[in-house]
């Protein structure tokens, strides 16, 4: 069965995913290679209700409220429905997905929650779950945008300023985020991500500089 290529591009709140998920496509197409792209959370779709319900505190007010295989659970599901309703078929047939999110965001948010010492069992416990047991694909390359919380929440503080809305029980959480980051290098270095710097002396870098790294890393696999 031919299969195509899962790229996903990660990183903390107020990383700048967003941004890099529309560039590079953009940057693809420029060298002819054509790809669909998709979010995680899908809000859109009822498959994301509890992630909904989640995120604005019905379970809780604090992340850790909510343990990390719940929380891995409805996230999940919302992958697999998104998986078997959207893009599985364009991807067994050989396409180039390019993902904002994915299963790496439960690695990072939810190992947080845990012991390091407990880290690797469960990031083993995770990839069994989602691409062996739900059977979604393993990605082929992950870019992991690291952004220091201290910048990533300047760049939230305009964003919310400027756009309306409130940050969720994540976003508003800067010692759960510190943790997030920890666990994100761990977890990139256990899993293979290559990993982007965003900033620099304290402030963050251009987008355009960052979409050039993202591209080059991505080419490398494609």
């Amino acid at each position: 069965m031919i299969m195509g290529k899962l790229i996903v591009i990660e990183g903390l709140d107020g990383s700048g995913k967003s941004t890099q998920l529309e560039l590079l496509p953009q940057g693809l197409e420029k060298l002819g290679i054509n790809c669909r792209t998709v979010s995680f959370p899908n809000y859109g779709d009822d498959s994301s209700a509890l992630v909904r319900m989640y995120l604005a505190g019905q379970f809780g007010s604090k992340p850790d409220d909510v343990n990390a295989f719940a929380a891995s659970c409805f996230y999940a599901c919302d992958r697999y429905a998104s998986f078997k309703k959207d893009w599985g078929e364009y991807y067994g047939e050989g396409g180039v997905i390019v993902s904002g999110r994915y299963t790496t965001s439960n690695a990072v948010h939810q190992c947080s929650k845990l012991p390091e010492e407990e880290w690797e069992s469960f990031l083993s416990w995770l990839y069994d779950f989602e691409y062996v047991k739900l059977g979604i694909p393993k990605p082929d390359k992950v870019i992991f945008l690291d952004m220091p919380v201290e910048v990533s929440q300047k760049l939230l503080d305009g964003r919310y300023s400027e756009g309306g809305g409130s940050k969720d029980i994540h976003e508003k959480d800067v010692a759960y985020l510190k943790k997030c980051r920890d666990a994100a290098y761990f977890t990139a270095d256990y899993s293979g991500w290559t990993k982007i710097s965003c900033a620099k002396d304290g402030e963050p870098r251009s987008i355009s500089d960052i979409a050039e790294d993202v591209l080059k890393a991505v080419t490398e696999i494609l």
